[in-house]
């Protein structure tokens, strides 16, 4: 199956904004991992970019996900682009 990385950016003050949503999130990242499809995500240490690997069968199951995702429905991530991967390790 192709893999997929997500780039994309947060709002300002996400700390703080994501509040109310980070429950919803974290549990729906915890079901796309545990399906197998989320590789890995996390935002950078800075806190302006979220990056993230699936294991999906197309782009457009990974931009659903993201779609659904409260984060992006409420805000918290602002924009996003999603490439095919191709690991050479």
């Amino acid at each position: 199956m192709p893999k997929y990385i997500l780039f994309g950016d947060y709002c300002e003050n996400a700390l703080e904004k994501r509040t109310p949503y980070r429950q919803d999130h974290l549990e729906g990242l915890k079901q796309q991992k545990e399906t197998g499809i989320l590789v890995t995500i996390g935002p950078t240490k800075d806190n302006t970019k979220v990056f993230g690997i699936y294991d999906a069968e197309n782009a457009e199951q990974v931009t659903e996900l993201i779609e659904n995702d409260p984060y992006w429905k409420n805000g918290i991530w602002t924009d996003y682009e999603i490439k095919e991967w191709i690991q050479a390790f």
